[in-house]
């Protein structure tokens, strides 16, 4: 059998039936462009979550007070003294890093007033995980914390390389991003709340679409030496030396579980038996939130999967209604010598070609539809590749060729005297 000559005998009966051919080939276009989506859509959080664990650290546990928990007043908490312990107890760890935060603090500077701006005080160790920045200036030392000073850093935002249609509506410019755009604080004094503090560094944050953090929104405006904060900026009834969370890094993956329990049964100590505290995997956290998404992504799977399923069984029923149109052509090119095979190859190979047309389609429909879609989502989590493209249309392809086997077949056994008596 010629394959050349079969394939523009199948093509020329596909444009010969236009409409019919249409309809099994928008099904197959759309399951392909579904399917395409899901795949770009899983790598792409495959590379978020890579990009992510670098930038949080293979160790990455967040120490933090347990929700719910009722004190019995031995224990007044989180505390600077923890860190500071766990720091002294296991010097191994890469990073400790207290941080406390709070909200809705005033900035000034000179005549102009920023409110509900977010300060967090840190240590400089704050700077060895989820660094994305470019930095003018310099960060915070051991002598800034040691002695209280009243430094800080600020972050500036970085705003948006395409900004997403949907943020033009609904986000309002932020007026700090506005106060920090048109003005060059380094050097500078700033007064947050009734304390002024200079500014010794800036922290421009990478734009937002393009942040390779999985908490890119999540950003404080100012950072302060965590002892300035208790000091100046400290509110309510807390420790005077207490702190929201304590973020460590072991520095290896292998260590997280023995160094958790290490860290339980020190800080347990220290807390006088309150366990008071929760000690979080940072890498099952982000895993939590890929599997919300990845429900979207088994959506997508069964719509593609269903619709390519339709569009099998359209094609069989073309395939159908195409050999009883050609039982006279059938019986001709049996009476020439063609045998079964041949005549069940050439339907099918029709099959392949209208699946592959219509997987052609659907790659270009979910090109451009990922396109779309990444534009008006705040966070991309979507990489398409092209070997994604070659596998839905080869498998749109193969599926619409497997649903055309038994008309094949049944074309195939027709008898070629009967068939050359039809009229058709």
């Amino acid at each position: 059998m010629n394959l050349g000559v079969a394939a523009g005998t199948g093509w020329r009966e596909i444009s010969a039936n236009k409409f019919r051919s249409l309809l099994s080939f928008s099904a197959v276009s759309v399951g392909t462009a579904s399917l395409l989506y899901t795949l770009a859509q899983t790598r792409g959080m495959q590379e978020a979550l890579a990009r992510n664990l670098e930038l949080m650290g293979p160790g990455s546990m967040t120490i933090q007070a347990k929700e719910g928990y009722v004190s019995r007043g031995l224990s007044t908490g989180l505390t600077l003294a923890d860190a500071e312990a766990i720091g002294r107890e296991f010097p191994d760890l890469y990073m400790v890093n207290p941080l406390m935060q709070t909200r809705g603090v005033r900035l000034a500077y000179g005549r102009t007033l920023v409110e509900g701006l977010r300060v967090d005080g840190v240590t400089p160790q704050w700077r060895k995980r989820d660094w994305v920045y470019k930095q003018r200036g310099r960060f915070f030392n051991d002598w800034d914390v040691a002695h209280a000073a009243r430094v800080c850093v600020v972050l500036e935002p970085g705003g948006w390389v395409k900004k997403p249609f949907w943020a033009s509506f609904y986000m309002r410019e932020d007026p700090f991003e506005a106060f920090v755009a048109r003005r060059d604080l380094l050097g500078r004094q700033i007064r947050l709340k009734e304390s002024l503090f200079t500014v010794v560094g800036v922290l421009e944050l990478p734009p937002r679409d393009k942040d390779p953090r999985w908490e890119s929104w999540n950003n404080p405006a100012v950072l302060v030496p965590v002892t300035a904060f208790h000091r100046f900026l400290k509110e309510g009834t807390a420790a005077a030396d207490g702190v929201g969370h304590i973020k460590i890094d072991t520095g290896d993956e292998r260590t997280l579980s023995p160094y958790r329990k290490r860290l339980e049964a020190l800080l347990k100590r220290r807390h006088r038996g309150e366990e008071d505290f929760e000690i979080k995997d940072m890498r099952e956290e982000i895993a939590g939130e890929m599997e919300e998404q990845r429900k979207y992504v088994l959506a997508a799977v069964a719509l593609g999967i269903v619709a390519l399923l339709a569009g099998g069984i359209g094609i069989m029923n073309v395939t159908l209604a195409t050999i009883f149109s050609r039982v006279k052509e059938i019986g001709v090119r049996r009476a020439v010598g063609a045998g079964r095979a041949d005549i069940m190859a050439q339907f099918v190979l029709e099959a392949g070609l209208l699946g592959a047309a219509g997987g052609l389609a659907g790659a270009g429909l979910g090109a451009v539809g990922i396109s779309w879609l990444a534009k008006t989502a705040q966070r991309d989590v979507v990489s398409m590749a092209w070997h994604h493209c070659l596998a839905v249309i080869v498998l749109a392809a193969v599926v619409s060729a497997l649903f055309a086997v038994i008309p094949a077949y049944q074309a195939a056994l027709l008898d070629p005297v009967e068939a050359l008596r039809s009229e058709s």
